[in-house]
């Protein structure tokens, strides 16, 4: 599967469903160079999961929403719930690790403790 160009207007329906992986990058910056063909390769090796791009320089709005200052950043979701944010290139076998770890997730302890979390900012 090839990467998705992610922005403002079609960032919530990207990452409602399933797991979605989400690069902030930007073309001047030399480990998201080295970072984008592992980002890349796990694409085209996981067809189910969403691997998405943010341009750092076209999407400023959705990096400050996600803080961040430091590129390049992965993001995961798994079923609209943010589950992992890490600044950092990672190397193939930790990326690898990370999705499947995503995988393996329970879902219903993480829905009770994003709800608690959330409730608590309320």
């Amino acid at each position: 599967m090839a990467t998705v160009t992610l922005t403002s207007e079609n960032h919530d329906e990207t990452v409602k469903d399933g797991i979605a992986l989400i690069d902030f990058w930007a073309g001047w910056c030399v480990p998201c160079q080295r970072f984008a063909p592992i980002y890349e390769e796990s694409s085209e090796q996981h067809e189910e999961v969403t691997f998405a791009k943010v341009d750092t320089e076209d999407q400023q709005e959705l990096a400050m929403r996600y803080g961040v200052t430091s590129i390049p950043t992965l993001v995961a979701y798994r079923d609209g719930i943010p589950v992992f944010q890490q600044a950092g290139a990672l190397p193939q076998a930790a990326l690898e690790d990370l999705i499947t770890q995503i995988q393996g997730l329970d879902m219903d302890e993480v829905r009770k403790t994003y709800a608690e979390a959330q409730a608590q900012q309320s």
